[in-house]
């Protein structure tokens, strides 16, 4: 059996397995991509990066949208992680007081909360990205919030 030629979408020519072969998935000759392999890779890798967004996404706690630690910028971790060992920060400010006066976090006693800079690649100055962390130890923080907007947006991070 011959291969057999068609139209993609696209208007463009491409060759396609012989009924039977497309039936079981098969290219026209081996080592050959199926039909419509470009517009079929793109296709699969937005479908991936669909996927790989869904599977991050998570619901809302109380009403404050979430983030998997996993999921945050790799600077973001590592403050986290300098967070729960309890330093060395690498900013004289990482572990002061966060007065929550924008009132987007859960409302606490002054003192609550304590803010860390998340560095920025780049960045001449300590830049947006901060985690805030609220608890009675700082190195147990029973929550701790995620902004890469400097306080204007906030999501609880989560494992």
């Amino acid at each position: 059996m011959d291969s057999v030629a068609s139209e993609n979408r696209a208007g463009l020519s491409a060759i396609q397995a012989p009924p039977r072969q497309r039936a079981a998935g098969l290219p026209a000759r081996p080592g050959a991509r199926p039909a419509g392999g470009v517009l079929a890779g793109v296709v699969g890798l937005a479908a991936s990066l669909l996927l790989a967004v869904t599977v991050q996404a998570r619901p809302a706690v109380d009403g404050m949208p979430t983030v998997a630690l996993a999921a945050l910028p790799a600077e973001a971790r590592t403050t986290h992680r300098l967070i729960l060992a309890g330093g060395p920060f690498p900013y004289r400010k990482d572990g002061t007081v966060f007065g929550n006066r924008e009132r987007l976090l859960p409302r606490h006693p002054r003192g609550f909360y304590r803010e860390y800079t998340v560095r920025t690649p780049g960045s001449p100055d300590r830049g947006a990205r901060r985690i805030v962390c609220g608890g009675e130890q700082p190195t147990r923080p029973e929550a701790c919030y995620y902004t890469a907007d400097h306080y204007a947006s906030f999501r609880l991070i989560v494992q």
